[in-house]
């Protein structure tokens, strides 16, 4: 159901999950070099990429899909919001996940919400548009840092007429609720879990800790240094090496 991308054969599959406003091409680099020794797949989450649109995006959902798409067993790396997903699959289809990844998030609620930057992008018109220099001008008056800008901008299809978003955004404002939360859950996942975070990063505190070691008790933490949330893209190197060390150990 889910769009995907696969690299590579053989060996226990892993599936990669990305993280709200996020693509199954952001990852296309680490997916090729990680593809050496086993078959990648990275999906588009729903209402993202080029998978299709619901009305829904809940976590049991996203869990479904992701669920969906495994043969058997893979081991499941997630970030942010597809870290949730990847959490709640693991908890709920057990026999689905071997080795689980979560990329710096932690199985709670948080208090923000992304919501100022779907509204950045619905305010844009895209009537016209054959740039994304032209929607990146559009959209510094109300999101300052670049970076994310530019993050957002690889959700902008230029070769759609007219020009579009593969984001459902109604549908992402709708459900900022659900996607910043975390469902209420007394399962267990009792295989290997590695919860990876960015060390300049506060996603992952040490008090959601004793949360984590509840519902997976043979988690292990790594840190990437001076990474943030993004750390997949801020300390590619990195992060590969530590999944690397995970999934062969």
């Amino acid at each position: 159901m889910l769009h995907k991308i696969t690299n590579g054969s053989g060996g226990v599959p892993l599936l990669i999950a990305h993280g709200l406003f996020g693509s199954a091409k952001n990852w296309n680099v680490l997916c090729k070099r990680l593809s050496d020794q086993r078959q990648v797949d990275a999906v588009d989450m729903r209402n993202h990429g080029a998978s299709p649109w619901f009305d829904t995006m809940n976590y049991q959902d996203m869990a479904n899909d992701l669920a969906a798409e495994i043969n058997g067993r893979a081991d499941v790396l997630g970030h942010s919001m597809g870290g949730k997903a990847a959490m709640l699959l693991a908890l709920t289809r057990p026999e689905k996940v071997a080795r689980l990844i979560v990329a710096d998030i932690a199985p709670v609620g948080y208090g923000h919400t992304q919501t100022p930057l779907i509204e950045a992008m619905q305010d844009v018109d895209l009537t016209g548009i054959t740039s994304r220099r032209d929607v990146d001008a559009m959209l510094a008056d109300k999101v300052e840092e670049a970076a994310v800008r530019a993050f957002l901008l690889q959700s902008l299809d230029l070769t759609s007429s007219p020009p579009r978003w593969r984001l459902n955004l109604d549908i992402l404002a709708a459900q900022m609720t659900d996607i910043i939360g975390f469902p209420a859950m007394d399962a267990q996942f009792n295989g290997p879990v590695l919860f990876l975070t960015g060390g300049v990063s506060d996603y992952v505190r040490a008090e959601h800790h004793d949360r984590i070691l509840r519902l997976f008790p043979q988690a292990e933490f790594r840190q990437i240094a001076a990474a943030g949330h993004w750390l997949h893209a801020e300390k590619p190197r990195e992060f590969e090496t530590e999944v690397r060390a995970f999934l062969g150990g």
